[in-house]
Order: C-alpha cells, then sequence, then structure tokens
C-alpha cells in the first residue's frame, strides 16, 4: 500500500476560524432522515453563485449525459462499544480505524484513562481487549476475537453528537447507504443518504454514469478545528482506495465531455488525494489509482484537479469540511448560500438536506 500519511502537502488559505462560521438555530439540525431517502429538499448554486430551491429528486434535471458520480462505498460500522475495567470502571469506546481482523485504533471514555497492557471487558464477558499502546488520543486495542463480528453483534451505530437520541433499528439502516460495501467507516459518507435503488437506477437509463472510490471516514471528521489560525490544523488521517476502474470511469467520462461530479466531501478526499499523491494523467484532469492514507486540508485557493461539481449535505460551522466547500464554491459564495439555506429553512447536517455545487 503506498502510504501517503503526510502533512498536508499544499499550502493552506491565511483565513482564520472565524472566517467559517455562521449562526444556526437548533431547530435546523435534523434529528432524524426525511421518510424516504430521496425525499429531503436540494438546495442548486449555479455557475453564477445563485441559490435555486429543488427537491432532492430534480437532481437528474440538472445531470447531463456522459457525466459521472463518484460515489464512496465505505461501509459504517456499528463501533460505539460499551464496557468496563477490570476494576470496574466504565469504558465507553469508539473504533476510529482497524488494523487488522483482531486490532482496532479507538477512542476511549472513561473516568481515568487505562493503562498500558490493561484489559478493557466488554458483553459481560463475552469478550474482551487489551490495551497494547496509545498515541495521542487514540489507544490501540488487540480484541479476544474477530473484531467484525463482534462489532456487529454487540456494537451501537455511532451517530453524531449534534443527533441525540440513542440510535435504534432504523438509524441502522439509514445511516448506511444503500450501496455501501466496504466496512471501516465511523461515521456514513451522508451525501449518498439521498439515494435509493429506483434513483441509481435513473442515473443509468439516463446515460449518466457512476463510479465507486473507498474512503473510511472516521470520528476526526466530528472534531472541531482548535486554532485561530486554519493554516496550524493537522488533518486526521483516513484510508482511501481509488481504483483503476474509477480511473476508466473518468477518462471515459472526459472523452465523452461529461463532468466528474463527486458525492459527499469524502469522494473529493479521495479523488483529489490520489490526485496529489499519485499524480494526473496529461491534459485529462484524471488522478492515476492510488490507495493510502490522507491527511489532505482543502481550504480556499485550492486547485481542484479532478472534481468539477459537488453535491453535499450543508456542514457544521468552522468545521474542514464546510472549508472544502468554500474551495469549491468560493467564501462569499458559501456565506450566502448558508444564509439562504437557513432563511429557507434547510435541514442541516447528516440527516439533512441538501445542496448541488453545480458550477
Amino acid at each position: 500500500m503506498n502510504n501517503s500519511s503526510l502533512p498536508n502537502p499544499l499550502p493552506v488559505a491565511d483565513l482564520l476560524l472565524s472566517d467559517f462560521d455562521y449562526q444556526l438555530p437548533d431547530e435546523l439540525i435534523a434529528q432524524s432522515p426525511a421518510e424516504q431517502r430521496n425525499k429531503s429538499r436540494l438546495l442548486r448554486i449555479d455557475a453564477q453563485g445563485q441559490c435555486h430551491d429543488h427537491q432532492f429528486t430534480d437532481l437528474l434535471q440538472f445531470l447531463k449525459p456522459h457525466d459521472l458520480l463518484v460515489f464512496n462505498n465505505t461501509k459504517v460500522i456499528k463501533a460505539r462499544l460499551f464496557g468496563q475495567k477490570t476494576t470496574g470502571g466504565k469504558v465507553e469506546l469508539l473504533i476510529e480505524r482497524l488494523l487488522d481482523e483482531q486490532r482496532a485504533l479507538a477512542h476511549i471514555r472513561a473516568s481515568k484513562s487505562p493503562k498500558l497492557n490493561s484489559e478493557i471487558i466488554f458483553a459481560d464477558g463475552a469478550f474482551s481487549a487489551e490495551v497494547v499502546d496509545r498515541e495521542d488520543a487514540l489507544f490501540e486495542l488487540v480484541f479476544s476475537e474477530s473484531l467484525l463480528p463482534l462489532l456487529e453483534q454487540y456494537g451501537q451505530t455511532p451517530l453524531p453528537p449534534y443527533i441525540t437520541h440513542t440510535p435504534d433499528s432504523d438509524d441502522d439502516e439509514r445511516y448506511q447507504t444503500v450501496y455501501a460495501k466496504t466496512p471501516g467507516a465511523v461515521a456514513a459518507p451522508t451525501a449518498g443518504l439521498h439515494f435509493d435503488d429506483g434513483l441509481l437506477e435513473q442515473l443509468n437509463k439516463n446515460n449518466i454514469h457512476t463510479a465507486f472510490v473507498t474512503l473510511h471516514v472516521g470520528a476526526g471528521t466530528f472534531q472541531p478545528v482548535r486554532v485561530d489560525d486554519i493554516r496550524d490544523h493537522v488533518m486526521h488521517a483516513e484510508l482511501y482506495d481509488v481504483s483503476a476502474d474509477v480511473v476508466e470511469a473518468i477518462k471515459a467520462a472526459r472523452a465523452a465531455g461529461g463532468r466528474v461530479i463527486a458525492v459527499g466531501t469524502t469522494s473529493v478526499r479521495a479523488l483529489e488525494s490520489a490526485a496529489q499523491f499519485g499524480g494526473t494523467i496529461d491534459d485529462m484532469r484524471c488522478p492515476i489509482a492510488h490507495q493510502g492514507d490522507t491527511r489532505l486540508f482543502i481550504t480556499p485557493g485550492y486547485q481542484f484537479k479532478v472534481v468539477d461539481a459537488l453535491i453535499t449535505n450543508f456542514h457544521l460551522p468552522q468545521s474542514t469540511l464546510l472549508m472544502l466547500v468554500a474551495a469549491l464554491m468560493g467564501l462569499d459564495t458559501m456565506k450566502k448560500t448558508y444564509e439562504h439555506a437557513i432563511q429557507q429553512k434547510y435541514r442541516f447536517f447528516s440527516y439533512g438536506d441538501s445542496m448541488f455545487i453545480d458550477m
């Protein structure tokens, strides 16, 4: 595997965290998904930066034959576990990354951090994990059995912190895309939640093509930026894979005059990371197939190498995801767009409505 776990390779915009702030009424934070996946609203931003209010099912009107939609096929794992130390103290664990069949990196919440070589007991002794290492906020754990089946049986869907209810079976289904394939994410690629099987079939009938990258979304996607000067921010690492099949699909779209439209910021980061770390095919705005870790931090001024347009949800104030959106549409246009969305009472964040940056 090519490892691109490096500091951000590009200059970061000379901007302050406050440049990406906005005031959102609590009632606009979606606590549950729309009744049907494709029944959300869609805010389209055109090439002049103007806002147009639509329904998500209107998306087909704005797509052209030979356009390529690139989805992230990562699958959300039930990454939250509750256990206790051998001393009796309660522990809440959130898996950040699967390292192999029995090892994982995890965030641990407890009254006192567990010591190295200590044991954590889960499910009344059904299984356990040993703490073998620590790096900053993450602990490396070795589980007594294969981890994925344990998570599926005993774990809890890791809803974002701004969703206040306890996850239930509806969340197990709806906080997952219909095309999820490769287990490893601890947060959903939420732009994809609006697509159902019927809409995917309609894309195909309209000669609009699809391709699938993988980027395993980490819990760091919800971590606040804690520095005033965003140049000092260090991105969390996420594992991505842009395959040769994706490259061929992009080449075909370019040759036919189609656009590369990323479905979600995670698809953007996968495509642009492959282009930055693996390189591009000359004159085609197409990445070379690549996989590895990425800390790519996309901020205003970034020159996109692959992506032409973006379907995304509305993101948290002061977040790196909002900075990526501002890089694509411009900071002033982003601010005006979010003001419009708030005035028109769009639903925000993971279970909320969507926007199409059609620029």
